[in-house]
């Protein structure tokens, strides 16, 4: 032929392989396996180049392995459930299922065009109650393990989406989709004891060897190990003649790692979600005021860094460990966190960066304790900076002349031989927080019953299903409002019972979704001779985002699932190799309001030349822009459908795969395509 045609090759070659199930994987003894897998994408409605550039790697990776022979297990399905599909409910008045499974069908026909090499005989979406029976039996599994619990707590709330948010998804005090200024409540909550792992979690880390050393940082410093010391202050009132106060003659328990910098202290502070702020709180109206306003804030470390530091003097005063005579004011302080240590510090100034902002403000004494190598230790003073890095010990009793890490030995030792401290190790991961305040999650298979409590629902009634007639005309749950849903028998004593409302985190679905794709159709959760053939995941590739909380999560549900006997020990760490590729990149093209904001235009209505950018329709200059990730809000997004119509796919996937080293971002050029099309 004169001229390669894409339009006729690649349809012709696409029904080959679909009639002769080409990518069809079986379990074969005599074959060595390879299971490569590209996280499962969020059925939107479309395809992006993010997604043609992920799929295209994992694709490659498939048919070299099997090239060379191997029998490779690549499958594909769906992440379905989530906020967006009921938001869009509301918005379209459609029904969250049938908006999903719509785009579901869409994106499949997308992804077959574009010829990856899929095995679509194991296609799984996570809404579908075939998928999601099985995650409530795992669910239950865990819960008669003690590996999930009940409590209340301190909680970010979203008031117009009406659901609890992680801390991550706070983002400037406003929910990450709704942008709604949160609220911090309490409420019951559902949480995984993942807590309990933290040590054998992070240990493991050392062990994957195929994994990028900045993923495996980054869970490291997620993590976060501290080795410390927890020890007591006595508390007092203010004034000793002062009628008894609520705390009076109590007991605080802090958590440091710095406890050589202890002469050092000018203040305790407590956290506003801490049990002393709240009994404080019940007698003082200014009190609950201050805690609400810290409660209206982000509580996210990152945004505590930079926020003002602020706290409430209570009045108590915290005796020193080491001197009856001295006394640090106590505080409520917006800055410490209830969820790390105890929810409770002391202030040492001269030597931490808040304690610092904050004793400035409040006029409280900042004295040096740690002297640089190079200072005279009669003339060091802190000004602007606290100093937090090594020297000797001073204006500190028996630890003068000590360098820091003996003094946190001698202390630590003198405490601990007084029964008042103790080392501890602490870790920042938290117990992750499962319930979701909505419709369109996988629903949470316990029942409230007056008489018997909590109980399982039993496993022989799964799936506990979702009620297809619900209304989203009214903001919330409808769940909580649905007219006989909720209403059940108890599964212990068969009287009147209420089924949970709160939907699972959509974090839970991925967390195993990987083991299910080696047996979809399996009657169990696992197959044991499909887990012992296919796991672990050979190759895992997808975007450097899920580095922390789709990772840490799936390591912790292999433990979870493995102690439950649902895996063997060999599959606790899924991913043998991991693989984290670049984003894909386009310039960005904007005109102008009479307010001087962006309005931002799609590249195909924009021509380009000469350094300069018009508006095809109307000749409007336009401003071009950086070259940034694609995404929707600058409408810097190129249709993989066009690229696919007017070039073929290979031209897209050679272009992707060819122009920037994959775990490099790669910059979207019609000149780049066009050469890649002339290549091909």
């Amino acid at each position: 032929m004169e001229r390669y045609d894409a339009s006729v090759a690649e349809p012709k070659w696409r029904r080959i392989w679909e009639e002769k199930n080409v990518f069809r994987a079986e379990r074969d003894a005599g074959r060595p396996k390879f299971y490569v897998l590209e996280m499962y994408p969020y059925p939107s409605g479309k395809i992006h180049m993010g997604h043609v550039r992920n799929y295209s790697l994992g694709d490659v990776v498939a048919r070299y392995k099997r090239a060379q022979g191997f029998n490779v297990l690549h499958p594909m399905g769906w992440d379905a459930f989530g906020m967006p599909a009921e938001n869009a409910a509301m918005r379209n008045g459609v029904h969250p299922g049938k908006w999903t499974r719509d785009n579901i069908d869409a994106m499949r026909a997308q992804l077959k065009a574009m010829g990856f090499s899929y095995d679509w005989s194991r296609e799984i979406a996570t809404c579908d109650p075939d998928y999601y029976a099985h995650q409530q039996a795992l669910f239950l599994d865990m819960l008669e393990a003690g590996l999930v619990y009940r409590k209340n707590s301190v909680v970010n709330w979203d008031p117009v989406d009406r659901t609890v948010l992680a801390n991550e998804q706070v983002i400037d005090g406003r929910g990450w989709r709704s942008g709604a200024p949160v609220e911090r409540r309490e409420q019951t909550q559902w949480f995984f004891r993942i807590s309990n792992m933290a040590g054998e979690l992070l240990d493991a880390l050392d062990g994957l060897t195929g994994w990028p050393a900045k993923v495996r940082l980054m869970q490291e410093n997620w993590i976060g190990r501290s080795e410390g010391l927890e020890f007591e202050f006595e508390l007092a009132a203010d004034d000793p003649a002062k009628a008894a106060g609520p705390a009076d003659a109590a007991k605080l328990t802090v958590y440091t790692t710095r406890h050589d910098t202890l002469f050092g202290a000018s203040f305790v502070a407590v956290s506003p979600d801490h049990p002393l702020a709240a009994e404080l709180a019940a007698a003082d109206p200014k009190l609950r005021e201050f805690i609400a306003d810290c409660r209206r804030t982000d509580t996210a470390e990152a945004a505590l860094e930079t926020a003002e530091k602020i706290g409430f003097d209570t009045g108590l005063k915290a005796v020193h460990p080491f001197d009856s005579e001295w006394k640090l004011p106590v505080f409520v302080a917006n800055f410490i966190l209830m969820d790390y240590g105890t929810g409770a510090i002391f202030g040492c100034p001269a030597h931490d960066r808040r304690d610092l902002e904050f004793a400035r403000k409040y006029g409280l004494p900042v004295v040096p304790v740690v002297c640089p190598p190079d200072a005279d230790p009669a003339g060091f003073e802190i000004e602007d900076e606290a100093y937090v890095g090594p020297g000797r010990m001073i204006n500190s009793r028996f630890l003068n002349g000590m360098d820091p890490v003996a003094a946190r030995a001698e202390i630590a030792k003198r405490l601990e031989a007084d029964g008042r401290g103790r080392v501890a190790v602490n870790y920042r991961l938290r117990d992750w927080g499962v319930s979701r305040q909505r419709y369109w999650g996988c629903p949470i298979p316990v029942v409230h019953c007056d008489a018997c409590g909590v109980v399982p629902v039993k496993k022989a009634d799964l799936p506990v299903c979702l009620p297809d007639d619900v209304d989203f005309r009214a903001p919330g749950n409808p769940l909580d409002r649905h007219p006989n849903w909720r209403e059940t028998a108890c599964p212990k004593c068969g009287g009147p019972a209420r089924r949970e409302t709160d939907t699972m985190d959509t974090f839970a679905d991925s967390s195993w979704y990987f083991a299910r794709f080696t047996c979809p159709k399996a009657s169990e959760p696992t197959d044991p001779e499909d887990i012992a053939y296919w796991m672990n995941v050979d190759q895992y590739i997808g975007g450097i985002e899920h580095a922390i909380l789709h990772l840490l999560y799936s390591r912790f549900w292999c433990r979870a699932m493995a102690r439950t006997g649902r895996l063997p020990e060999s599959a606790v760490e899924p991913f043998d190799a991991l693989f984290t590729q670049g984003m894909v990149t386009h310039e960005t093209y904007a005109t102008r309001d009479s307010e001087g904001r962006p309005i931002w235009h799609a590249p195909d209505e924009v021509a380009v030349g000469g350094g300069k950018a018009v508006l095809v329709a109307t000749g409007a200059p336009v401003e071009i822009g950086a070259s940034v990730k694609m995404s929707k809000s600058k409408r810097n997004i190129v249709d993989p459908e066009a690229i696919v119509a007017a070039f073929g796919a290979d031209t897209a996937r050679w272009f992707m795969l060819s122009d920037s080293p994959p775990e490099r971002d790669v910059e979207w050029t019609a000149a780049g395509v066009e050469g890649a099309a002339r290549f091909l």
